[in-house]
């Protein structure tokens, strides 16, 4: 049975706790004499009623044209600058095509003989040259004789002989050589 009563107090003590006004929202209504409705100021107006101004709504469905484009920026405050100057643009210099100097065809592979020696006394009209091939091969030939049927002698020096290709291209001074 106490166990009855204890339960029975509990419930009386929590409904009455939910019943009991809270101290700032009962001291509300008492500042003014009635609520204040939503359209009214709440500071230094407390029990006058403001007038509602009144609503034009024939402005609200006006229609304007419609912007386009550019003018739509509703935080301009100044007109438009004009576009920029369109950019010339320097053309590239012209690249003039110097072509390569005719230098003709090219020249002839230098003549592979060596000059050994002079057959004969220097001073004498019908000296001999004696000339050799890189496989060592000797070859003797006087001033316009043909050697190897590929090269010509053309001038014989004590220390030198001129030699060209027989058809007179590729001129070449062969110097006597110590091997």
């Amino acid at each position: 049975m106490l166990g009855t009563v204890v339960a029975v107090l509990a419930v009386v003590v929590s409904v009455s706790l939910r019943s009991t006004p809270d101290p700032v929202v009962a001291a509300a209504p008492q500042a003014g004499t009635r609520a204040q409705s939503s359209n009214q100021a709440s500071r230094g107006t407390a029990g006058q009623e403001m007038p509602v101004t009144d609503v034009r709504l024939e402005a609200l469905t006006r229609h304007d044209a419609a912007p386009t484009g550019h003018d739509r920026n509703p935080f301009r405050f100044r007109p438009t600058a004009p576009p920029p100057a369109p950019r010339v643009v320097a053309p590239p210099p012209r690249e003039t095509f110097v072509p390569p100097p005719v230098t003709g065809p090219p020249p002839p592979p230098p003549i592979p003989l060596r000059y050994v020696g002079l057959l004969g006394a220097a001073t004498q009209p019908d000296r001999v040259a004696v000339l050799s091939d890189a496989r060592g091969n000797p070859f003797y030939g006087k001033e316009g004789d043909m050697i190897e049927g590929r090269y010509r002698v053309l001038r014989i020096a004590a220390d030198s002989v001129d030699v060209a290709y027989a058809d007179g291209r590729g001129r070449q001074t062969l110097r006597i050589s110590s091997q």
